[in-house]
């Protein structure tokens, strides 16, 4: 298995991702220094720039279940745009808390942006490690998302 692990700037923060045989298998945030590689898309998404990272392989979207279907439709929600745990709910048959609970077990925050499933009010909700990542992100993609 070749595994890579590097560590990137997010405004603030650290990103830490982990790839094993080209499956993005964690993204983290960490209080580390910069050193190692990320994916480019990974590190152009960090640098603030409207970044696709839909070629990268989350290993969540290899399992069977729920949660991948789940998953799917949160990788399906466009740069810049947010959807509601209802919404999602909706499109794969299950309840928004089982939506919230697939998001709090993202072992693959941005690749799989769970940052941009969002309360049925407007309400940003719960973010691992801290809400305040989830409004940068979404705050930062209104600024740099094309066609805004």
């Amino acid at each position: 298995m070749a595994m890579s692990e590097g560590v990137c700037r997010l405004g603030d923060w650290a990103v830490r991702v982990v790839t094993e045989d080209g499956l993005v298998t964690r993204v983290e945030f960490v209080d580390e220094e910069p050193c190692g590689t990320v994916p480019e898309p990974i590190a152009a998404y960090c640098r603030g720039e409207p970044a696709d990272l839909s070629s990268l392989r989350p290993a969540p979207l290899e399992k069977p279940g729920k949660s991948a279907e789940i998953y799917r439709e949160v990788c399906a929600v466009p740069y810049g745009s947010t959807t509601t745990y209802g919404t999602i709910a909706r499109l794969v048959g299950t309840s928004a808390r089982a939506v919230g609970q697939a998001m709090r077990r993202n072992p693959t925050p941005l690749v799989i942006p769970c940052h941009r499933v969002i309360g049925a009010d407007g309400s940003i909700r719960g973010f691992t490690p801290s809400v305040a990542i989830k409004e940068y992100l979404l705050a930062m993609e209104r600024r740099s998302a094309p066609n805004r």
